[in-house]
C-alpha cells in the first residue's frame, strides 16, 4: 500500500534531525542526485571576483570524541537543539561527522571552542 503525499509528510514531521539527515543520505545515494543547492553561474568578468570573497558559511566537523565521550555528548545535544540522547551518540560514535552546517564565523567558532573544552577534536571548514 503506498502511502499518499500527506501521509508521506505527516511520517516526515515526526522524525528526528538525525533520522531526516540519514534519509536525505538514502536518497541520493539510491537515485544518484545530491540535494546541496545549485551555485548560479559567475557573470564572465565578475567570475575572478567572486572567487576572492571570503567565506561566510562554515562546517563544524566533529573529527574524534577523546577520551571523554560522556561530556562531549552532553556538549553536542546542547548545541544541536532536539537531539536526543541516542541521535547525540550516534553522532559522537559516528567521527568524522558534521555537527552544525552553514553556520557563521563567530558560531562555529563558539562551536568549537565548546566541543575542544569537552574533549573533542574539532575542525571548522
Amino acid at each position: 500500500m503506498a502511502l499518499t503525499a500527506d501521509q508521506l509528510i505527516a511520517e516526515i514531521e515526526t522524525m528526528t534531525v538525525l533520522d531526516l539527515a540519514n534519509l536525505v543520505k538514502a536518497l541520493e545515494d539510491r537515485f544518484g542526485v545530491s540535494a546541496a543547492a545549485m551555485a548560479a553561474p559567475a557573470a564572465g568578468a565578475g567570475a575572478p571576483a567572486a572567487a576572492a570573497e571570503e567565506q561566510t558559511e562554515f562546517n563544524v566537523i566533529l573529527t574524534d570524541a577523546g577520551a571523554n565521550k560522556l561530556n562531549v555528548i552532553k556538549a553536542v545535544r546542547e548545541i544541536v537543539a532536539g537531539l536526543g540522547l541516542k541521535e547525540a551518540k550516534d553522532l559522537v560514535d559516528g567521527a568524522p561527522k558534521a555537527v552544525k552546517e552553514g553556520v557563521a564565523k563567530d558560531e562555529a567558532a563558539k562551536i568549537k571552542e565548546k566541543l575542544e573544552a569537552a574533549g573533542a577534536k574539532v575542525e571548522v571548514k
